[in-house]
């Protein structure tokens, strides 16, 4: 980790909770830290990793403030998630856009108004006429020109993300480590049940100590829109590329009915996160990373509703401006995505990857046998436990 005091920091908290151990069953950061006795930079990236910020053991600690303690674990490990993005970003000089939501802002927005402006320059006076039937998009914006921003910024993309994951993964395991595919499968398994953001049973206790499942069925509205977004770009490529079907398609058509039912889960997610955030207790929130959590929720929230837009105006003289702005949004949206908030995915399904390995094949360092458990009055402040 770059920075010392909060590697210290991080590690007395972690020691603490790895004596009092109260909170083993709400999440899989427990289990995995009871694994521990000692905690390397690349272990407590992997801890914050596996935090979903669900917030249910800073409400349960008796060691949260304002007890002197002060154990914040939820505020400490998104500052550690933050530092680890910083650190794994691909190029290193756009690694600060993590932490500076204003200049991270001004980029995507940048983008975006560099592409829509483009967009629109090559359509010329195609713009506002009226385009129906086959090959509608393309006569107002030519094709290559979306390659070049579904291709070219969508590879950039998913190029920064690779390159993070493997740096990610490197850090956080010592020596090699063997994955079977039944842990992946059960990773994939907590993956898709959005199993950590439930806190337990009761739900998630956010946005304030009362626990719900609100989070977890916003957080679902963006994770399966999102998986349904991008089954109908599949499937608009196999109708183009291997049917011979030009777009705009019907209605009722597959790459319709899935673009649509994806892009309104996401609107109605993103704005569940929004006001959830909004309404949030910001006492175990990292304050560095609320700015980025909101040019996230306002990138993928406007790139969807110009899709919408799009959608609905395709047959009136608006849609050349309209399709000119989402294309630009969608710019946008994967430099955000490239250096921003939604980053997080790529750790936390490796954290969860590794999590499920540790519990399969026992795949531990031998001095990190678990630790014994001690009583929770006997912990001192800088999570030294007293000899018994």
């Amino acid at each position: 980790m770059r920075d010392p005091d909060l590697a210290r920091e991080a590690t007395r908290q972690l020691t603490i909770c790895n004596a009092c151990r109260y909170c083993e069953g709400y999440c899989a950061v427990f289990p995995a830290l009871e694994l521990r006795q000692t905690f390397t930079g690349g272990d407590i990236a992997y801890l914050a990793s596996l935090c979903h910020d669900c917030r249910a053991c800073y409400y349960a600690c008796m060691y949260a403030p304002p007890h002197p303690f002060a154990v914040n674990l939820p505020r400490t490990l998104a500052a550690v998630r933050t530092d680890t993005y910083r650190r794994h970003t691909w190029p290193a000089v756009l690694g600060q856009l993590h932490s500076r939501s204003t200049a991270a802002a001004v980029v995507a927005a940048g983008v975006a108004l560099l592409v829509t402006l483009w967009a629109a320059w090559l359509a010329g006076e195609r713009l506002f006429q009226v385009h129906t039937g086959p090959g509608a998009f393309y006569r107002v914006i030519p094709h290559w020109a979306m390659l070049v921003v579904g291709l070219g910024l969508g590879g950039y993309w998913m190029a920064v993300w690779a390159i993070a994951g493997v740096r990610f993964w490197r850090e956080s395991t010592t020596g090699a480590m063997r994955v079977q595919a039944r842990a992946l499968g059960l990773a994939a398994w907590d993956v898709l049940r959005l199993r950590w953001l439930g806190g337990g049973d009761a739900g998630c206790p956010y946005p304030t100590e009362r626990p719900s499942q609100s989070r977890r069925i916003s957080h679902g509205l963006v994770f399966y829109g999102f998986l349904a977004a991008f089954a109908s770009t599949t499937s608009a490529a196999i109708y183009q590329e291997l049917l011979g079907r030009l777009p705009p398609y019907p209605v009722v058509s597959l790459p319709v009915l899935l673009g649509s039912a994806g892009g309104v889960a996401m609107i109605a997610g993103c704005l569940g996160l929004w006001q959830q955030k909004r309404h949030s207790d910001q006492a175990p929130a990292a304050a560095e990373t609320l700015g980025s959590d909101y040019v996230f929720l306002i990138a993928l929230g406007m790139t969807n509703v110009t899709g919408m837009l799009t959608l609905f105006l395709r047959q009136t003289p608006l849609m050349g401006v309209t399709l000119a702005v989402h294309l630009g949004t969608v710019a946008g949206l994967y430099v955000t995505a490239a250096h921003g908030k939604f980053i997080h995915a790529v750790y936390r399904v490796l954290a969860l990857v590794r999590s499920r390995a540790e519990q399969r094949t026992g795949h531990l360092p031998l001095e990190v046998a678990p630790a014994a458990r001690h009583h929770a009055g006997a912990i001192d402040p800088d999570g030294s436990v007293p000899p018994q």
